[in-house]
Order: structure tokens, then sequence, then C-alpha cells
């Protein structure tokens, strides 16, 4: 009889030395910032949850001891200093940034706006800069590292929602150059561009229940392993990206995504 492994996936791949260190991961209210939070959790860091709805933070923090949360809107004047400063005033360092919150929006060209272009750029580029600016002083002490959360549509097209696409792949070339600007001072900047995974994303952009539904079968027929993947399988890769035993791993965008990226 075969045994199969009793820990979790990103237990089995995490070293000891995230123990005590403090991890801001944002977006942690649902799907991969929900997985990626109780993860480092598990694996013995301080973790600050930041998301925008607080009973979903709640949800998130329930059993881990190891963890607080934050609500707040990370476009907000004054939202990216105000979270490191919650990380760093109860814990008095900051060692990992995840940078996971977004919103998926479709768009057609015919229908871009302006305002439509901001609000969608505002939050999956603006803010997670000002957030990592924000960050710095305190990375570059600890020779912390940075995990950014692109998207498989980062480097593929996506009709009909051409900006969200552009705005993963400036997350994608944001991660490549910070990499090279902060590779002397010690902090590694890396990125997982997950596939299509189960999370509240398509709802939240205000797709029907029965196009949410037709969307993830289409989607699961195009991955060459036959599904779509689970927010926890991406959450344990990018523990395994931030945790300080990975040292000589820096720039990457790791493509989690069944096999999505071949096709």
């Amino acid at each position: 009889m075969t045994a199969h492994p009793t820990t979790r996936p990103s237990e089995a791949l995490t070293s000891e030395a995230l123990t005590g260190k403090v991890v801001i991961v944002t977006g942690a209210g649902s799907g991969i910032g929900r997985a990626t939070a109780r993860a480092f959790s598990r694996a013995g860091a301080h973790v600050l949850g930041v998301g925008r709805r607080a009973a979903a933070l709640d949800e998130t923090a329930a059993g881990h001891t190891g963890m607080v949360t934050l609500s707040a809107d990370l476009r907000s004047p004054g939202a990216p200093q105000q979270v490191v400063d919650a990380a760093t005033d109860r814990w008095g360092a900051l060692d990992v940034l995840v940078n996971n919150a977004g919103a998926t929006a479709m768009m057609a060209l015919a229908d871009t706006t302006a305002d439509g272009i901001d609000e969608l750029l505002s939050l999956n580029v603006v803010a997670p800069s000002l957030l990592a600016s924000a960050a710095l002083p305190h990375l570059l002490r600890s020779k912390g590292s940075i995990v950014n959360v692109s998207s498989t549509y980062g480097h593929r097209p996506l009709p009909g929602a051409a900006h969200y696409a552009a705005s993963k792949a400036a997350v994608e070339q944001l991660t490549r150059s910070w990499a090279l600007e902060l590779a002397a001072d010690g902090v590694r900047v890396n990125a997982v561009a997950p596939g299509p995974t189960e999370s509240e994303a398509l709802t939240a952009a205000g797709l029907p229940d029965a196009a949410v539904a037709q969307i993830k079968r289409d989607e699961a027929a195009r991955i060459p392993l036959g599904r779509r993947g689970e927010p926890e399988e991406v959450a344990t890769w990018i523990v395994r990206l931030a945790d300080p035993a990975t040292t000589w791993l820096t720039g990457q965008v790791l493509a989690v995504d069944g096999g999505l990226q071949l096709t």
C-alpha cells in the first residue's frame, strides 16, 4: 500500500527559516491571499493579512494565533505606509511582502473608459508599487523578499480584458526590474503567475453565475492537467519563493498553471 504524506504542500517545502519572520500578505480575505496568509502562519511566521473586507479577514485568521489582520483599501492615500507601519510597529521588522491584492475586469476595447483603466491599474500596478516602496527600508535591513502575484495572462493575450492582461504584464516587468535594482542590497524579488485558480475573482468582476460556470469549464478544458488550480497549490510556491533558504533565486516569474503556458 502506498503511503500518502500527511503534511501540507507548503509545510513540506518550507524550512524552519521562516519561523519568527514578519510577512505582509495583501488580498488576504479570500482565494490565493487567504491560502498564502495561512501557509505562512503554519510555517511559524508573524503574518499581517490585509484586505478590504474585515469579516473575510477574520475568517482567514481564525485559528491562526500568529496572524493579525488590517482592513484597508490600498488605493487610499497613505494606505501603503499604514500597512507597513502596522506590521513593523507590532513586530519590529518586515521580512516578506506578498503583493497579491488585485482585481479582474472584463473590458472590451469598444467599452474602454479612462475611469475603467485608472481603477484597474490603481489596484493592480500602482498600489503594489507604493506598498513595495513603503516596505523597502525595512526589507533592506532584513535582506528580505518581495513576491508579486501576476497571472497566466501576464504573458498570454486575453481578448475582452486586455487592460487586465496588461496590468499583469506590468507586474512581471516590475518584478524583473526591481530584482535587478535591489540585487546588490540582498533583497530578492520574484513572482508567481497562477493559471485559472478557484477564487472569487470572476464573480467579483461582475459576471453572472452562468457565465462564470462556462468560463471555468472552458478554462479547465484548456489546461493540460485537466483542471483549475486550488489556492493552496499557488500558496505553496509563494511561501517557497519567500523562504530565506531560497538564497539564489531572484527576478523569476514562476508559472503555476497546470501546464497552460505550454499550450
